[in-house]
């Protein structure tokens, strides 16, 4: 009788394989959702801080009354800001880069002038794109989520 209970406990390595088992079967299925679900966090909080950036900069130069430079850059994958005493800098998190700067990456911005026609496409890993354009007509940011490759 005491063999019998000792041989009823704990649990057989067979049972412990297919534990092991059904959860890496689950981890396999759930990843490529969960990566995907990151992926479009990283563009969309990329795409949203791009335009706040460069909202940010057209409402300096007319507040302070300053001409300031907005710089694109593609290789150091950032977007950068500078005049009179004031430098700062925007870089995309990783998995997300500046795929093309549309007419020119380097654009001056004057007080009382009209804001400048830009574009930035931005690009993820997976191949999802949005657009940046800034209004010239308006001074408005806006992004454009329906980019085609």
């Amino acid at each position: 009788m005491n063999s019998r209970r000792h041989s009823e406990r704990g649990v057989t390595l067979i049972e412990m394989m297919i534990v092991v088992t059904l959860i890496a079967l689950m981890t396999g299925i759930t990843f490529p959702a969960v990566s995907s679900g990151i992926d479009s966090l990283r563009m969309s909080t990329a795409s949203e801080a791009v335009a706040g950036f460069i909202q940010t900069a057209i409402t300096r130069t007319e507040r302070r009354q300053q001409m300031l430079q907005l710089t694109v850059s593609k290789q150091e994958n950032a977007i950068m800001l500078a005049g009179a005493g004031y430098n700062t800098r925007y870089t995309l998190p990783d998995g997300v880069t500046i795929a093309a700067v549309l007419p020119t990456d380097t654009v001056l911005l004057y007080p009382g002038g009209a804001p400048p026609r830009i574009q930035v496409r931005l690009l993820n890993r997976r191949g999802a794109q949005r657009l940046i354009s800034l209004d010239p007509i308006t001074g408005v940011a806006q992004i454009d989520r329906g980019v085609q490759k």
